[in-house]
This record gives structure tokens, C-alpha cells and sequence, in this order.
């Protein structure tokens, strides 16, 4: 092993994106990740339960904040532009991370044990922001309509944004999506 160095977690994530996009989700190991980050499989186990939490490392960090600027969006707000802060928090987590974010989504769309934890992941923040609008007083089952109609703009627009040449900020994107989620529902 090499002399010690910092950011074990950050070298551990860097390590696994990168043998996951080359030899497949499947085919790394935690070894070989702990190999790669120069660390120990000992050290690996100390950050992560298992290779799979690699990838959904920030879930709880994405759902606190999405769920506090909902809570902290103004009184007068309804449920979509609380919604609306919500989308614009989890867009200033992103932001500076693209590239991971786009290599992160690849991984999880080739693999099913992989977009079975999104999907949890994913009913989580639904299930987060329902509760935070109903402590804004919104009722059932407009809360739980508007969670997850707000979970399904930021899934789409963050499909859009990795996916996209022409780098819109990610906060662009997801308002955008929002706006057409309210022009279908207009319609």
C-alpha cells in the first residue's frame, strides 16, 4: 500500500466509477475497487456496506436538501413552487458533479440490481417530500400527487441534463421540465 493519502470515501467512488464503466458493474469487485483507490478491502468496508452503496452514496444528503427547501420555500408557495425549491437544491448539489453523475447513470440503467436501489431511492424522496408538503398544511392526496410529480421532473430533467450537448445548467433543465409537466397538465 502506498503511504496515506486523504479522501478514502472520494478515492474509493473514483475508483468504482471507473472499473464499473470499464469492466461492468458485475464483473468488479470490492477488491478490485480497493486496489484501484490504493486502499484496503478492510478500508473499502469501513465507508461502504457493499459496492452498490457506492453509487448511492449522496441519497440521503440529496433527499435532506431537496426536503428542507421545500419545507423552507415561502408560506405563500404552492405545492409545485415548493416543489420548484426543491429541484433548485438538489440542482445546486449537481451542478459541479456532471460528468460523475452522467458516468453514475450509465452504470445504474445497464444493470437491474442497480435500478431496483434507484427506483427505492427514488420512492424515498417521494415519500420525504410528501411529508414536507404535508407540514406546509397540503393535503392528501395532492401532497403525495405533487411528491411524486415533483420525483419524476427531477428523474426526467436529469436524464435530459447528462444526456444533453449543450450544458444548460442543471436547474434550467428541471424548471424547463417542470414547466412542461405544467403545460401536460394544462392541457
Amino acid at each position: 500500500m502506498a503511504r496515506w493519502e486523504p479522501d478514502a470515501p472520494g478515492r474509493l467512488r473514483q475508483a468504482a466509477l471507473a472499473l464499473f464503466d470499464e469492466r461492468g458493474y458485475e464483473a468488479t469487485t470490492v477488491a478490485d475497487i480497493a486496489e484501484r483507490a490504493g486502499l484496503t478491502k478492510r478500508t473499502f468496508f469501513r465507508h461502504y456496506a457493499d459496492k452498490r452503496e457506492v453509487l448511492f452514496d449522496g441519497s440521503q444528503e440529496l433527499l435532506e436538501r431537496f426536503v428542507a427547501a421545500v419545507i423552507a420555500a415561502p408560506e405563500s408557495a404552492a405545492a409545485l413552487d415548493a416543489i420548484a425549491a426543491g429541484l433548485d437544491a438538489a440542482a445546486d448539489l449537481f451542478e459541479a458533479r456532471r460528468e460523475p453523475a452522467a458516468w453514475r447513470m450509465r452504470i445504474v440503467e445497464s444493470t437491474p440490481e442497480l435500478q431496483e436501489r434507484e427506483l427505492i431511492k427514488l420512492a424515498a424522496m417521494a415519500d420525504g417530500v410528501t411529508q414536507a408538503l404535508r407540514r406546509r398544511g397540503v393535503g392528501d392526496p395532492a401532497a403525495a400527487l405533487a411528491a411524486e410529480a415533483g420525483i419524476a421532473v427531477f428523474r426526467v430533467g436529469f436524464s435530459r441534463w447528462v444526456a444533453e450537448d449543450d450544458r444548460d445548467p442543471l436547474r434550467q433543465v428541471l424548471r424547463d421540465t417542470l414547466d412542461e409537466l405544467r403545460a401536460v397538465a394544462a392541457a
